[in-house]
């Protein structure tokens, strides 16, 4: 019997995994914090023989080289892959065994990039499993538009062909097990479902239920923002990735902290948007530990910029950092934890900000008023509050000059974005009250939303 261990990466929206037999298994598209996969395999009582990559990664960094040179296993990539380091190139047919009945078979997928690659796993001969990475995913499939501009509409095109070589190839009751689809940026939109086979997908997925042309010219016209962080990930996969160090960062005390938000440096609040609005350090950024961490702190932060992190507590700070060094954030310059009594000097008082429901804005009427959307695009086509101003969430901090005087009431969709926001329009001295309220609610509490 064989088996398939799913490693969640929540908050990059992307699933790793281990699959094998009695004795060996074969990790594919392994994140950078590699104990995980080895606590996976530790677990089963399995050797890693095979390390797979199906693809060189655009949103994170890759633990797939190390992990191979800790287990001795061999290291698979995509042969038209350009690498600079050692790795056993695979092309369109290659098959390993990975234990007894046990084959994993390469089948090239070009569409997210033009080296892709997916590998399906075969017991006794028999398709059971196909890694599909950022190729065919549930509902939908991997982006066409991370690699170069004038390669997109080629590739998308590529991203159709490719689902139907698998579709056609497999039986329906083939487990299809995507790397991207569960939040990742890479995916051209959500998954629909948490788990599929090739049947499914058949009379699902949009690749495989439109002509080329169809599928291409929608697919094209959905794409949105690409991550400003993903410029760095595909080089530095191609380079080969360096070790993670998971040691805690040095203790930075009230002087210190406040030195570096003299020097420019950015010093961000992991607590809750609530604790952040109620007191936190002035100059001090929002990011919760428990959003979007490493995709919104990646995407926004000036790249290579020293960044002192705040916690709760230990915990919540090494969970932070974990995250963190899967997109390149590798060593924070500092570190602290507690609150804003430990983190201020004396004499000092923590700042604050008030937040509110869009029942409450309804209810004001003053005329210095301004409502800021930081919603993506897509969001804001399907519904906006009339007279708003829409600046992405990931274009605030270099667009601040361009908010309108007055009291700012940021919103978005949920909170989380509007709390982003909220701190870096009050580091910037800007007067701010944070919508912490579902969207719908905006309808509901009379504010006119227009549509179309």
């Amino acid at each position: 019997m064989f088996f398939v261990d799913t490693i969640e990466i929540e908050g990059l929206g992307n699933r790793s995994y281990l699959a094998g037999g009695a004795r060996t298994a074969v990790a594919v598209d392994p994140p950078r914090d590699i104990d995980r996969v080895l606590t996976a395999a530790a677990r089963r009582g399995v050797r890693i023989s095979h390390v797979v990559e199906t693809h060189i990664h655009n949103d994170y960094v890759t633990g797939g080289l190390e992990l191979a040179r800790i287990t001795g296993a061999d290291y698979l990539v995509p042969a038209g892959a350009r690498v600079s380091f050692s790795r056993v190139p695979v092309a369109d047919g290659d098959t390993v065994d990975i234990d007894t009945d046990l084959t994993l078979a390469a089948v090239t997928t070009p569409g997210h990039t033009p080296h892709h690659t997916a590998y399906v796993l075969g017991e006794a001969g028999r398709p059971v499993a196909a890694f599909t990475g950022g190729s065919l995913l549930i509902g939908t499939v991997g982006r066409p538009d991370l690699v170069e501009p004038r390669l997109t509409e080629q590739l998308a095109h590529a991203q159709h062909a490719s689902a139907h070589r698998l579709a056609d190839a497999l039986p329906d009751e083939t487990a299809v097990l995507p790397t991207h689809g569960f939040g990742s940026f890479c995916s051209s939109a959500q998954a629909d479902g948490d788990t599929t086979t090739i049947g499914k997908e058949k009379a699902a997925n949009t690749a495989l239920t439109s002509d080329a042309d169809t599928f291409v010219a929608e697919l094209l016209a959905g794409l949105e923002d690409v991550p400003a962080y993903y410029a760095h990930m595909g080089p530095a996969n191609a380079q080969g990735p360096t070790p993670v160090d998971l040691t805690r960062p040095a203790i930075a005390d009230p002087d210190e902290i406040a030195a570096r938000l003299a020097a420019g440096e950015w010093v961000v609040d992991l607590r809750h948007r609530v604790a952040f609005a109620e007191g936190h350090v002035a100059g001090s950024f929002n990011f919760e530990a428990e959003g979007k961490l490493a995709t919104y702190l990646a995407w926004m932060i000036p790249w290579g910029k020293p960044v002192t992190l705040l916690a709760d507590s230990a915990e919540q700070l090494a969970a932070a950092q974990r995250e963190l060094v899967r997109v390149g954030i590798d060593r924070p310059a500092s570190a602290a934890t507690g609150g804003p009594a430990a983190w201020l000097r004396d004499g000092e008082s923590p700042a604050s900000f008030p937040r509110a429901t869009f029942a409450e804005l309804a209810a004001r009427d003053e005329e210095d008023i301004l409502v800021l959307d930081v919603r993506r695009d897509s969001e804001r086509a399907a519904g906006w509050i009339a007279g708003s101003v829409h600046i992405p969430i990931h274009e605030v901090h270099s667009r601040l000059g361009e908010v309108p005087g007055g009291t700012v009431w940021v919103h978005c969709a949920g909170g989380m974005r509007a709390g982003i926001a909220a701190s870096l329009l009050d580091a910037a001295g800007r007067r701010v009250v944070a919508v912490d309220d579902g969207f719908d609610a905006a309808a509901e509490a009379g504010l006119t939303v227009v549509t179309g």
